[in-house]
């Protein structure tokens, strides 16, 4: 016995046995496995909703072009001599235009624009200036025409298309 009143032999409260090879720690491998199950199922659960994003954006896709707004065939010409920049109203809509920059004269160009979106030509002259005519017809009507003269000149020739796109394409 010691003077505390302990056996010499007893282990000091500081000391722990350590544990030997024999001996696994339960606690830890517990919480391994619940952490590896729990990335598995949330792993498996992202991949689900993208695999089902994926799939059902194909199949709206596939709805879209089945289902596709009436448009009508509207043919853009530009008149004159020399090069000009030239914008118009594509198959897109208006969102963006399609823009070709120094065209050589005379250009023409149809395309078949989506019902309830203004046909649109615009035509802008360089710095040579000249003379520039844009025309604008809807299934082959003529319905407008303006005319660019003079250094950076511009013309814009646009149109309303019919409410009621009869014989749509």
């Amino acid at each position: 016995m010691t003077a505390t009143g302990t056996p010499e032999n007893a282990e000091s409260p500081d000391e722990s046995p350590e544990p030997g090879p024999s001996a696994p720690d339960v606690r830890s491998k517990g919480l391994d496995r619940r952490g590896l199950a729990i990335g598995l199922v949330l792993l498996l659960a992202c991949g689900s909703l993208v695999g089902y994003g994926v799939l059902n954006s194909e199949e709206k896709e596939g709805k879209n072009e089945s289902r596709s707004a009436p448009t009508a065939e509207v043919t853009y010409e530009v008149l004159g001599e020399g090069t000009a920049d030239i914008s118009y109203l594509g198959t897109g809509g208006s969102d963006k235009a399609d823009v070709v920059k120094s065209a050589q004269l005379p250009w023409k160009k149809t395309v078949n624009v989506p019902a309830g979106e203004p046909p649109i030509v615009n035509v802008t002259l360089g710095e040579k200036g000249g003379q520039a005519s844009c025309t604008l017809a809807i299934r082959g009507n003529h319905v407008q025409r303006s005319t660019a003269s003079g250094q950076f000149g511009r013309a814009t020739c646009s149109a309303e298309l019919p409410e009621a796109l009869e014989g749509a394409q």
